[in-house]
């Protein structure tokens, strides 16, 4: 039987403040948070809600440096941007706090300084690279250079963006610094580690044996991947000017890492709501009978799942997360969101342009949320659900409802004289739905809970439409009180059980029905509306959207995909070779067999290829572009002369041919027609 907990504390990942919020956020983190939070308040529980803005790190300082302004005002203005954001949407947090905050700096420096005086950390020295004429020492993505792997010319210090193998800068061929151009020196510096190799026994007891079946399957597939190919020390501290200072006196001109400070924030935002409001707030994170969730999304799940527990687990004094429903990733109209294009649609646009829909935007994003696997938000989808699903299903059947009793009973609540076969059936139907979409939400199947929403609109669609009331109102007035009787009822259970999903709809829909704000113990109950009340006049509760408003948001995308077009600059040809140098090269084309993801990376995909000649094995950097299953029987081009190396341990015998466009896109360099595997490309 599961546990019976007395709080809940839930966190939602904090947003970089260094631009606003995109949908991909809303579908991916806090629709679903936000919707978990308010079913548990309804149903009477504890609930802690937390929020936050990240306000650290590398991207902080690169946004400050491009625009000539310092990373306090960068992160001062994207905070308040996304805190507004928040609350027109009706994210119901009860605090939203930022990491930039006198408090979270005291929080963060303790944590440290507890494990440091436990002895937690291991200390280091070592090389890292120095930007002489700049007098600093250079984070990894303030250095560039030749991917050792794939001699990509831009790799960063962490990560070459071609291959996705992951990277230390001392690693890179002709390092460079971003910021002056430089070649870097190297210098001796000093950092402290947080030693995950020696909890691996532990992660293994408590999430590959004690979460196997209650954690999502992408989630712990991901987690039971990096802890089976073994851990390592990581750095909690950095070289860098921005953040949080070492608590020591031999550490200056260094801060805590973004990684080990940003879910400290967390903590640090529950103190914050605890001076606020004089709650205690040691209960919802160091009580075992308060229940521990994080809402992220995939991109975050190693750093919630195994770091910030062994951070967790080596202080002692705090609670583990019980469970981390991460989502994958929304895309937009088949494209994969970017910032950095402006391909995404803001929340804060969205507001402008949609005002009083924040509900049509909720639903969309629940019913196509990525819960398993990346799905695809566009905008005919959206009008569609809106005109089709809101308006046609919901609205109508409330309107309908509502309009009626006031037709025919002055806005009297009609009583049920005799209570016939089918409005026996359909009210016992109607008792179900608060289980069903309970049991939904208790194991955060959003999506599952909101079609089980709209199909008791459906029920309630089809029994006045079954039941035509205008047309037995010239021959059975007391079978038509009973009909609008159980409509109304179905209406309020409408109005109680849409609330975390639509949260605007809900109260709206209540003050029509003149309900007091209900409880979910409520919904199911037949009579939640009295006979003889009166309800009040109707609104209607959502309006068609135009084919004409959907133009305008695609056509603003395409605007923005030719203003990226037009910024495209090609890169130059590279120097001249001969023709014997070219002759070299043996491109062949081939077929793939087998593909799977390399474990512990994003980017890269082991792939079996038919040559022609043999069947072998290939690394590529396609997994952010290609799903393994989707390329599996793909026509390829391959260089089957390559010299063989070695990528995570995997001999890479080959290279494949891929188009690159300057936004860093790929796609397969393939015949058009077909040709046998092991013709040559000439």
């Amino acid at each position: 039987m599961p546990k019976k907990f007395k709080r809940y504390t839930i966190t939602s990942a904090l947003p970089y403040a260094n631009g606003p919020i995109h949908i991909g956020h809303l579908a991916g983190v806090y629709v679903p948070a936000d919707i978990y939070a308010r079913y548990l308040r309804m149903k009477g529980e504890d609930v802690l809600f937390i929020g936050g803005s990240d306000e650290h790190g590398v991207p902080i300082t690169i946004k400050a440096r491009e625009e000539g302004i310092t990373p306090q005002e960068i992160v001062d203005r994207y905070h308040e941007q996304i805190k507004k954001s928040f609350e027109e949407f009706g994210i119901s947090f009860d605090v939203y706090s930022r990491t930039s905050a006198p408090i979270h700096h005291e929080t963060a420096s303790e944590f440290f300084l507890n494990l440091y005086k436990k002895g937690d950390f291991i200390e280091k020295t070592n090389q890292q690279y120095y930007d002489e004429e700049n007098q600093q020492f250079l984070a990894d993505r303030y250095i560039t250079g030749i991917c050792p792997h794939c001699s990509y010319e831009k790799a960063y210090g962490d990560q070459c963006e071609n291959c996705g193998t992951s990277l230390s800068p001392l690693e890179l061929k002709n390092p460079k610094s971003a910021l002056s151009g430089n070649v870097p020196v190297l210098k001796e510096t000093k950092h402290w580690y947080l030693p995950l190799d020696q909890y691996e026994e532990w992660l293994n007891d408590w999430i590959i044996k004690g979460h196997k079946d209650d954690w999502k399957v992408n989630v712990y597939g991901q987690v039971k991947s990096w802890v089976d190919h073994g851990l390592k020390p990581r750095a909690v501290t950095r070289d860098l000017n921005w953040g949080i200072h070492v608590p020591l006196e031999d550490a200056e001109g260094k801060v805590l890492y973004v990684w080990f400070d940003a879910p400290i924030g967390y903590i640090s935002a529950a103190k914050e709501w605890s001076k606020k409001t004089g709650n205690d707030w040691i209960p919802y994170w160091k009580d075992e009978d308060s229940k521990l969730v994080h809402f992220i999304g995939k991109d975050n799940i190693v750093f919630h799942c195994i770091i910030f527990p062994a951070m967790l687990k080596a202080e002692g004094s705090y609670i583990l997360p019980d469970n981390v429903p991460a989502n994958e990733f929304l895309n937009l109209e088949s494209d994969k969101i970017s910032t950095s294009r402006n391909w995404a649609v803001w929340l804060h646009e969205y507001l402008k342009d949609f005002p009083e829909k924040q509900d049509v935007l909720r639903y969309v994003l629940t019913a196509n949320a990525p819960e398993t696997k990346d799905n695809d938000f566009t905008w005919k989808d959206f009008q569609a659900r809106n005109n089709n699903e809101l308006l046609a299903i919901f609205g109508n059947f409330v309107n309908r409802t509502l309009v009626l009793t006031h037709k025919y009973f002055d806005g009297v609540v009609p009583a049920i004289i005799e209570i016939d076969a089918e409005a026996k059936n359909t009210l016992e139907e109607m008792k179900l739905f608060p289980g069903k979409i309970s049991n939904s939400l208790d194991r955060y199947r959003f999506r599952e809970a909101l079609s089980e929403l709209i199909n008791l609109a459906r029920l309630g669609n089809k029994y006045l439409t079954d039941m035509e009331p205008w047309k037995l109102i010239k021959t059975d007035e007391e079978k038509v009180k009973t009909v609008l009787n159980v409509s109304l009822q179905i209406v309020a259970n409408l109005a109680v059980l849409s609330e975390p999903f639509l949260p605007f709809t809900a109260r709206k829909l209540q003050n029509m029905l003149g309900m007091t704000p209900p409880k979910w113990a409520d919904a199911g109950n037949a009579e939640i509306l009295k006979s003889g009340q009166t309800i009040n006049k109707p609104e209607l509760l959502f309006a068609r959207i135009e084919d004409a408003e959907v133009e305008a948001q695609v056509q603003r995308l395409l605007d923005t995909k030719k203003e990226n077009e037009q910024m495209i600059t090609v890169n130059p040809a590279k120097e001249e070779i001969a023709f014997d140098d070219f002759m070299k090269m043996d491109i062949r084309t081939g077929t793939i067999l087998e593909a799977e993801k390399v474990p512990k990376t994003k980017k890269l995909l082991k792939l079996k290829i038919n040559t022609g000649i043999d069947q072998r094995t290939v690394v590529s950097g396609i997994a952010e572009y290609y799903k393994a299953e989707d390329i599996i029987g793909k026509k390829v081009s391959i260089l089957v002369n390559l010299a063989p190396r070695k990528l995570r341990g995997i001999e890479s015998q080959g290279m494949i041919l891929m188009a690159e466009d300057t936004d860093g896109q790929l796609c397969f360099v393939s015949p058009t027609e077909d040709v046998s595997n092991g013709s040559e490309v000439k």
